[in-house]
């Protein structure tokens, strides 16, 4: 069985501010932190990560004692603890909506931070890495999260560093959806690191062809070299495989090529470039693609319009054209129509996530064990669900305040909780579906909703509780999957 720990808190971060102290005295802390400062706003949330691993069981013996130590259990002193939040934009578009359905909030990366800081001791280390999107202003989405305060205080009162680490070698800047600018970035200070998955990937026998892998910039080239001849291979942040202990750090939010995005999907940030990752293959499924449902001439049109565009934008000519032709169609299509695999038939990127985690879970700081029988190493999955976002996303979703915090070291069991609190069918999102059938290499004990023990937590009380009730009022999907994905649907 695999426990997940299911905390309820105020569906809300109104009162909370960098750097998001607990507010409240935990005798756990005090030797780390010292005396809450009187005045100091209480904080929900903080109370709710710390509830979480309390749910799982964590050094369960000494809860309530200044000797409780969670993360201790996970991570020895002297060890170096990773937080990979989900910093995908700085902005979100959507109308109405705030960053907070978006990223990872401050106040749930300081809690985790406190206790990661407890278990190292003052021989460790902490980072938070990711490589968001290549249009993220870093320094933006960080300072929403309140990081130069968190590390500000760390030095201040701890003496102790919160590295900060922006895994990206690139940054673009676009306008209408088009590259205009791009600036090189220092990247992973430990480097990289090239993982071959080899006929151990999900993409080995799916028929898929590499000539259609379709990326995150203007040239397929490097998505098809590094998925071709018996080659999976993928640019992965060595601060990343080489901790000691990695907390995964996600968002509740639906996505638009894997329906939601969650623990599995958050393993993206680990890249170096997101050129080498298949998002799609191009064109339609009739013609070996899954890149929009249907061969409308439409669609059609559209698709090689867009290859084309792609070979003009690499080659940094017709610019201003492709940016007048994209305001064209946004005014005459809107945004709601699939494209990009942005929809349930996308049979690319979930096979992409599973590859990510299978390239994690079964590496450490000596290399890839391919080899192994079971996973080599441990990640803490904690999920923001406390303002989620449902629709447009991950990256326009509208606010939807949930009020749960979710905690697991299998990040299946803690997508299964997930979804089903969003009103999904796990058996509807291949991601979920595939890793629990996987017969390869396995980063889940899970095979099927009877295999998750799922503990409860909130309004001062503690209960094992059966998936069934635990069915949320539905999230709405994003468009490309509305019909597809919903609990209860035919």
């Amino acid at each position: 069985m695999s426990r997940v720990a299911l905390v309820r808190t105020a569906p809300s971060y109104a009162g909370l501010a960098p750097p998001w102290g607990p507010g409240k005295d935990h005798p756990e802390l005090r030797a780390l932190l010292g005396a809450v400062r009187p005045g100091d706003p209480p904080n929900p949330v903080y109370a709710a990560v710390r509830d979480a691993l309390h749910g799982l069981g964590l050094d369960g013996d000494a809860f309530g004692s200044e000797a409780w130590n969670p993360l201790g259990a996970l991570v020895g002193r002297g060890g170096r603890v990773v937080l990979k939040p989900n910093f995908i934009r700085h902005w979100n578009p959507c109308p109405g909506a705030s960053l907070e359905s978006v990223v990872t909030h401050g106040s749930v990366l300081r809690a985790v931070a406190d206790y990661a800081f407890l278990a190292v001791g003052p021989e460790g280390s902490l980072t938070v890495a990711e490589a968001p999107q290549q249009d993220c202003r870093f320094a933006e989405v960080a300072g929403f999260a309140g990081l130069p305060q968190m590390a500000s205080f760390y030095a201040d009162v701890l003496g102790r560093e919160l590295e900060v680490v922006d895994l990206r070698r690139e940054e673009v800047w676009t306008r209408d959806g088009v590259i205009v600018e791009r600036r090189p970035l220092p990247g992973d200070p430990a480097g990289y690191r090239r993982v071959d998955l080899a006929d151990r990937s999900f993409f080995a026998g799916s028929r898929l062809d590499p000539e259609r892998f379709r990326g995150a910039d203007y040239d397929p080239g490097p998505t098809a070299d590094h998925h071709r001849d018996g080659r999976n291979e993928y640019l992965l942040s060595e601060t990343a495989l080489a901790a000691d202990l990695l907390v995964n750090l996600p968002k509740l939010k639906t996505h638009k090529k894997t329906g939601v995005s969650l623990a599995l999907k958050n393993l993206v940030g680990i890249n170096g470039d997101k050129n080498w990752l298949p998002h799609h293959c191009v064109g339609s499924v009739g013609e070996g693609g899954d890149e929009y449902p249907g061969d409308r001439p439409l669609d059609r049109w559209r698709s090689r319009a867009s290859e084309a565009a792609r070979t003009w934008l690499g080659a940094g000519r017709a610019t201003g054209l492709v940016r007048l032709a994209r305001r064209l169609e946004l005014a005459v299509r809107g945004d709601d129509f699939v494209r990009s695999g942005n929809w349930h038939g996308n049979r690319t990127t979930w096979r992409m996530c599973l590859d990510l985690n299978r390239c994690l879970y079964y590496s450490d700081a000596r290399g890839l064990h391919l080899d192994a029988g079971a996973p080599v190493r441990t990640v803490l999955s904690v999920l923001d669900g406390v303002v989620a976002g449902e629709g447009q996303g991950p990256l326009a979703p509208a606010d939807r305040p949930a009020g749960v915090v979710l905690a697991s070291t299998d990040p299946v069991a803690l997508d299964l909780v997930a979804v089903r609190l969003m009103g999904f069918d796990e058996e509807r999102i291949p991601k979920i579906r595939e890793a629990m059938r996987d017969e390869g290499l396995r980063v889940t004990s899970v095979r099927g909703a009877s295999d998750v023990e799922l503990v409860e937590l909130g309004a001062g009380r503690r209960r094992s509780v059966p998936l069934a009730e635990i069915e949320g009022a539905p999230f709405r999907p994003h468009a490309g999957w509305v019909g597809h994905i919903e609990r209860g649907r035919p």
